[in-house]
């Protein structure tokens, strides 16, 4: 069975990939409890970099920081079997505790 790590792990990678506007690339803390994927794109001839996804755990909870991306990771970690209550969608206004 997966840790927890390793699911978040898995499933942010699978944002990271070469697209038809550019890349994305996977930034990520040696411990695997920081991640964070960067779009380079070009649109309309234009070099366009955006961070598309941060995501970082503490304890047993993901806090995800920004996710601009459809489907949402919140999504890819519940059907992975990742509780609802153990992710935190700080970009969409979910509380984060103070200790975080």
């Amino acid at each position: 069975m997966d840790t927890l790590r390793e699911i978040v792990n898995r499933e942010v990678t699978t944002y990271v990939s070469q697209g038809a506007n550019g890349y994305s690339y996977l930034i990520a803390n040696p411990e695997k409890t920081d991640w964070t994927v960067v779009f380079v794109l070009n649109i309309d001839g234009k070099r366009v970099v955006r961070t598309g996804l941060i995501v970082r755990m503490w304890k047993e909870t993901i806090i995800v920081e920004q996710d601009s991306n459809d489907p949402p990771l919140v999504d890819a970690l519940l059907q992975a079997g990742i509780p609802r209550s153990q992710i935190i969608r700080a970009y969409a206004g979910d509380p984060v505790p103070e200790a975080v």
